[in-house]
């Protein structure tokens, strides 16, 4: 999991990751004022500057090993004027923003004709020298990185984006004892609880989720056979992406 630690490498990471952590932190805080919730106004949360949403060591673990916390929003739905969907507009604004970004910066890509020389130039920082060549390595990383942060925000496990616009999604009560079949009432005591309070129940589990995605980071690290579960959960939609935007 860990990236090419090529000094170029690490300094276009940086740049990019710096950009997309500061959009993404902006955007919810930018909705969820919109949305009622004064603090990211009172705390001076409303702007680009990185200095306000940067978390230092969470950057600086992204660019080198492909994983940090970049920044946090404190938003809330108790403050908002309709919480439930309030929040998740909040919620769901930091990744969509970087998908935003990221098609910015490849339409700049396509347009200008640098889309192969970027893709080429990232994976061989070395050759990276003129003007041209650094802008089209840093387009092609905006692009790469942002998609990376979109996808990897929707993963549906606490405390990432994904989990919380999943709990909003999910209704209080769904299906009544009577309705769920007798089979998973007795066999599948978890599926059932959940579908009788799909909201309360994906709350329960909070705990659970948090320790599975604290597992499947350490897993990422193993040298186990190739296997990396953030590979597959991330890297392959996250591919298939770039080239819908770059091919």
């Amino acid at each position: 999991m860990f990236l090419d630690l090529h000094p170029v490498t690490i300094v276009i990471n940086l740049i990019v990751l710096g950009c997309g952590m500061t959009v993404h932190e902006f955007a919810h805080n930018f909705v969820a004022w919109k949305m009622g919730d004064p603090l990211p106004q009172k705390e001076g949360r409303l702007t680009l500057n990185p200095l306000v949403h940067v978390n230092w060591v969470g950057w600086l673990m992204f660019a080198i090993i492909g994983f940090g916390i970049l920044g946090s929003a404190r938003i809330s739905p108790q403050r908002m004027r309709d919480p439930r969907w309030g929040f998740m507009a909040a919620v769901a604004a930091g990744p969509f923003s970087n998908l935003i970004l990221a098609v910015i910066c490849a339409i700049a890509l396509r347009l200008s004709g640098l889309a192969m020389e970027g893709a080429y130039l990232y994976t061989h920082p070395d050759l990276v020298s003129s003007p041209v060549g650094i802008l089209a390595t840093l387009l092609y990383a905006m692009v790469f990185w942002n998609v990376l942060l979109f996808v990897f925000n929707l993963i549906p496990l606490y405390p990432i984006d994904g989990w919380h616009v999943v709990l909003t999604l999910l209704p209080g009560t769904w299906l009544n004892r009577m309705q769920v079949p007798v089979f998973i009432q007795r066999g599948i005591r978890p599926l059932s609880e959940f579908l009788m309070r799909p909201a309360f129940k994906w709350q329960d589990w909070r705990t659970v989720s948090y320790y599975v995605f604290i597992g499947l980071i350490f897993l990422s690290f193993l040298p186990v056979a190739g296997l990396s579960p953030f590979g597959l959960l991330i890297g392959q939609p996250t591919n298939a992406i770039l080239r819908l935007l770059l091919l």
